[in-house]
């Protein structure tokens, strides 16, 4: 019997949407070896050289200008995407999507972007068939992701779920899973050792990190964070911004036996294993990662639109708390005075359950449908 094939497809638009994806097909593969898993950013495979140009002013656009990116997010919200703009992705990024997909032959495709889930469903309606689930992998659901031929929508919370509904979705086409993180996160590795490992000294650790593209850190909360190193150690990581690295290297201030600069890093679940907290902007992968390693969480600066909308569930939560001057005085005084109460509450959120705290759920959830509505 010929091995099933699952083919995911994401957009490099933040790092979220792809590391979700390899998160399913990493799920998907540990609980079916047999599994034929491949994780495509559809753009980039299908136009190399307009694919990056346009992520690469996307993402100036978020760096230099956030609040006119949450404007058009909350101005489009309820839309979808229109005839025109549906026909123009197909037309300049996705022409050899349909090539592609009979040369792979997939029997079942997952959608973790807006993007590829549009061109899929119509290519669908052009007579290709081939099952469609699309996994939202934020907190909050914008029209985009909304197409009459996508046969299942996974989402993170209920509130998903009914934004759907409300949308005119089926009830029985949502299904709340949670996001689904890599396997990894869901292993709680030995602090000591992995400090070891790391070069870390056995003191309170904070890791703060600047998003999935290497956001700027906030000037202000950093020289707040500056007078914590000589208690607390700091761990700043720049994700895939080199130029910031670099410039923090070069800083005299940030020299400090207590202070590790960190660039891109594959082992970001280790670094949470060994900090006690976490200070990041609220994106939807970074938080769920967080909720699994147990780890409480600061957030800064959230993108207006969907980031605002996770950093929101996740405060609900209890999870987390939205940064302030206050709050970091707090926390300096729970890692410094009160840590052993710190780390018991850390052992006591790793273990709860709750939305996206139940491992390979998601993954699961995929395997069933597949295993229900496809043929053998």
């Amino acid at each position: 019997m010929r091995k099933k094939r699952v083919l995911l497809l994401s957009e490099g638009f933040g790092t979220g949407h792809t590391q979700a994806a390899f998160a399913l097909a990493a799920g998907m593969k540990k609980l079916d070896p047999r599994l034929q898993c491949r994780v495509i950013e559809l753009g980039n495979f299908l136009n190399p050289k307009m694919g990056p140009f346009i992520l690469s002013a996307y993402r100036k656009t978020v760096s230099s200008s956030p609040r006119l990116v949450g404007m058009l997010y909350r101005k489009q919200y309820d839309k979808s995407l229109n005839r025109l703009a549906k026909l123009a992705l197909h037309r300049i990024f996705y022409t050899q999507a349909a090539r592609v997909m009979k040369q792979l032959r997939p029997d079942l495709i997952v959608c973790t972007h807006p993007f590829p889930n549009a061109v899929v469903s119509r290519l669908k309606r052009q007579g290709i068939h081939v099952p469609l689930i699309t996994l939202i992998t934020d907190y909050d659901v914008h029209a985009t992701w909304v197409n009459k031929e996508v046969n299942q929508y996974l989402v993170s919370t209920p509130k998903v779920r009914d934004l759907l509904l409300r949308r005119g979705v089926a009830a029985d086409s949502v299904q709340v899973t949670g996001i689904p993180v890599h396997p990894s996160f869901w292993e709680h590795g030995d602090k000591g050792r992995l400090r070891q490992e790391l070069g870390l000294k056995p003191m309170p650790t904070v890791l703060i990190m600047s998003g999935g593209w290497g956001v700027s850190f906030n000037k202000e909360m950093i020289h707040m964070l500056l007078s914590w190193a000589d208690d607390i150690q700091l761990v700043f990581c720049t994700g895939s911004n080199e130029k910031l690295l670099q410039k923090m290297k070069s800083s005299p201030e940030l020299d400090h036996p207590h202070i590790r600069l960190l660039g891109y890093t594959k082992h970001i679940d280790q670094w949470m294993d060994v900090s006690d907290l976490l200070i990041t902007k609220p994106g939807g992968m970074t938080c769920t990662e967080g909720l699994a390693k147990g780890i409480p969480m600061l957030f800064y600066e959230a993108i207006p639109g969907q980031e605002e909308e996770n950093g929101q569930y996740f405060v609900e939560l209890g999870s987390a708390e939205m940064i302030s001057p206050k709050v970091l005085r707090r926390w300096r005084l729970r890692l410094t005075e009160e840590y052993r109460q710190v780390e018991e509450n850390r052992l006591k959120s790793s273990a709860a359950s709750g939305p996206g705290k139940e491992p390979f759920y998601c993954a699961q959830q995929v395997l069933a449908w597949l295993k229900q509505n496809t043929s053998s």
